[in-house]
């Protein structure tokens, strides 16, 4: 005897149908066949859904005509009529709403398989589950199950394929019952172990018992061969393929469970057996998640006792680099099972990490980057990792850019598509980008990010990104929004990190301001206004200069600073005097050229001025902190002399001065912009 059980997704159509039924012939030209099937894919939960519904008749028709379309697909004439009828007496049965409605999938799905073979010339007979598995106490009466079906099986010696429901039975008192969400596997364990049948094959739509849930971790892999008590374990303690109940069956009778793949016939899949000779081998990683307490047990599954201390500490330095944080410790059971609890919003995080150390192998890590913005920095950053080949030995890492692309709906590919641990960069300047990023790590994915609108945002939402990153164990890093390449905002968190007590900053950031202030030498260079207009046209400012002229780009870099320094910095907070009057801020971009080449005389006068005295004038950012210990904030022009950092810059430099209390100030100097500069930052943000 042959027994071959079928899952929902396997029956979900007249396709899927169709391909059940070559393999269930197959079979049959070898041995007689028990055709074990589950309810189409999602019948059992519509029923559900009916049983509860004040007004369920939409939905009933919804299911009827689901259950029709793949008879009208199957059947042709006269079967068709008969085979539609038949379900359709099903469903005048579900109209009533009878108690256990979620019993009747299978009733449906079977009745379907057992028409087919019959028209198709096979002696098929169709056994009711209900009238021959019975539970006693919660429990499956086996001696009682077992003998009623070998009596049935026996009253039909002419038939070469028995079609049996799975997942329903009948209690001591007569009544329908079930075996539970999956039960159809235990089901045909049964019906296995009662005819000591010579194979039990569960055909399902994943290619065997997994190392982990594919869904979670993309290179999860096939276990070829695995234990009943390992099988059980992985079951019971997470992965889906498989209901626990049903090993205990076959287990007893030395019976091989084979989990083969509906859609890929030809793959061996996975054997369960006694004779599984890998102890000590690692076979896979499960979870289950505890909704009341928000938190996810990870169980790490070996076959037969490994060395439970060395398995612990591999645990916990995986989970360690993944900057992940277990709630308790390792717990070992019997040296084959290792426990370990985390919060479920870093669940996937910490699956794919422990899947990582002990079932992948990587002589180097490679990471899976993807790039929103197609501009001068995102090519930049692809020309680089291209020149290299991607590789970066001195870090034990490869980058693989997956995709780039400057598509709004970049975003939501990369969520749907990348695996765990990948990165996002973010070479936007857009102001909306950032509304995804918890999406991002929600789902275990990094986010590096060269845009600072993505940073200058409301504290209460930039507190929110960070909290999302550190909760799901993914790096947030955008060193590359202030100074390019310059280290100010590593310097910087340092400083405030390690109690160094900064007391100021002064920082000269906008490359614009400071481009146009650093050509512009009055009589003896070209006008302000012709300056600017340069500038503008080589994409040095925005579309509008006023922007850069009102501060707005040194605002979003004050911002950023000052939150990395711990202060919780809003716009409202910072006082901004432009470095031009506010008639100028008013009317048409054509009026604020014209109102500036009509100004020419007064900048000369005024560079001839600071000549005289021998100073230059300079727009300085500024975040200092006050004597009871709050901080005030303003960005200005301010004269400098020849004893300042700020004095000597010249072009697009960026100069940071960090000052604190326990040591002289640090002076952080060097090119604010450039494309390849700023991709090299963002690399070095991935790479660290």
């Amino acid at each position: 005897m042959i027994v071959l059980k079928f899952g929902g997704s396997s029956v979900a159509s007249a396709t899927a149908m169709s391909r059940v039924l070559d393999i269930v012939e197959q079979a049959a030209a070898k041995d007689r066949v028990i055709l074990v099937s589950s309810a189409i894919s999602g019948c059992t939960d519509a029923l559900l859904q009916i049983g509860r519904a004040e007004d369920p008749e939409h939905l009933i028709d919804d299911l009827e005509h689901r259950h029709l379309a793949i008879i009208s697909r199957l059947f042709t004439g006269k079967e068709r009529q008969e085979a539609a009828g038949d379900c359709r007496s099903t469903f005048s049965e579900i109209r009533c709403i009878p108690p256990v409605i979620e019993s009747f999938g299978e009733l449906l799905s079977t009745r379907i398989l057992a028409r087919k073979l019959s028209c198709e010339g096979y002696k098929t007979a169709w056994l009711d589950s209900r009238d021959l598995v019975t539970v006693r106490d919660s429990q499956v009466d086996t001696a009682a199950s077992y003998e009623a079906i070998r009596s049935a099986i026996e009253e039909h010696p002419e038939a070469r394929i028995f079609v049996v429901p799975g997942f329903i039975a009948r209690d001591s008192d007569g009544g329908v019952t079930t075996l539970g969400r999956g039960g159809s596997d235990y089901s045909a364990s049964l019906f296995a172990a009662a005819t000591e049948a010579d194979d039990l094959q569960i055909w399902t739509d994943v290619p065997g018992i997994m190392t982990t849930n594919p869904k979670l971790v993309n290179a999860a892999r096939t276990i070829p061969e695995i234990s009943y008590k390992a099988a059980f374990d992985m079951a019971r303690y997470g992965a889906k393929v498989l209901y626990a109940p049903a090993v205990a069956p076959a287990r007893e009778k030395g019976i091989a469970i084979k989990i083969l793949n509906t859609f890929d016939p030809q793959n061996p899949g996975t054997v369960i057996s006694s004779n599984c000779s890998l102890i000590g081998e690692w076979k896979g990683v499960a979870s289950l998640d505890d909704p009341l307490s928000q938190s996810s047990e990870i169980t790490l599954v070996a076959e037969g006792p490994v060395n439970p201390e060395a398995a612990a500490r591999r645990i916990t330095g995986a989970l360690k680099d993944a900057g992940i944080k277990a709630l308790d410790q390792v717990r070992c059971e019997d040296g084959t099972n290792f426990f370990i609890t985390v919060r479920t919003n870093v669940a996937r995080n910490a699956v794919a990490a422990l899947h990582r150390e002990f079932f992948e192998e990587r002589a180097l890590s490679a990471l899976e980057v993807y790039i929103a913005g197609n501009g001068a920095v995102g090519k930049a950053l692809k020309s680089i990792v291209d020149a290299c080949g991607g590789s970066f030995p001195s870090a034990g890492k490869r980058i693989e850019i997956k995709e780039i692309s400057s598509d709004h709906a970049f975003v939501d590919r990369v969520l749907q598509t990348a695996r765990s641990r990948s990165v996002f960069v973010d070479c936007t300047d857009s102001t909306e980008i950032w509304h995804k990023f918890i999406d991002l790590f929600n789902a275990g994915i990094n986010v590096v990010s060269s845009n600072r609108r993505s940073l200058a945002i409301p504290y209460v939402d930039y507190a929110a990104l960070k909290a999302a990153a550190a909760q799901n164990g993914c790096f947030f890093r955008y060193d590359t929004t202030v100074g390019n390449a310059l280290p100010i905002l590593q310097s910087v968190s340092d400083g405030a990190s390690c109690g160094d007590g900064l007391t100021r900053i002064e920082a000269v950031v906008s490359c614009t301001l400071n481009h146009i202030i650093t050509s512009y030498d009055g009589a003896r260079s070209e006008s302000f206004a012709t300056l600017l207009r340069k500038a503008q046209e080589d994409g040095l400012t925005e579309q509008d200069p006023r922007t850069d002229l009102g501060g707005g780009d040194a605002l979003r870099k004050l911002l950023i600073l000052a939150r990395e320094a711990g202060v919780p910095l809003e716009e409202k907070d910072v006082e901004i005097v432009p470095m031009l009057g506010k008639e100028y801020f008013s009317g048409s971009l054509d009026d604020f050229y014209r109102r500036l080449e009509e100004n020419e005389p007064l900048f000369i006068r005024r560079e001839d001025e600071l000549d005289a005295i021998g100073m230059r004038q300079r727009f300085v950012a500024t975040l200092e902190r006050n004597a009871d210990g709050s901080f005030k904030a303003d960005i200005r022009m301010k004269l400098v002399g020849i004893d300042s950092p700020f004095y000597w810059i010249t072009g697009t430099e960026n100069v940071t001065v960090i000052h604190s209390s326990e040591a002289y100030p640090l002076v952080i100097k060097g090119s604010g912009e450039g494309p390849r500069l700023a991709a090299s930052g963002i690399i070095r943000n991935i790479l660290q």
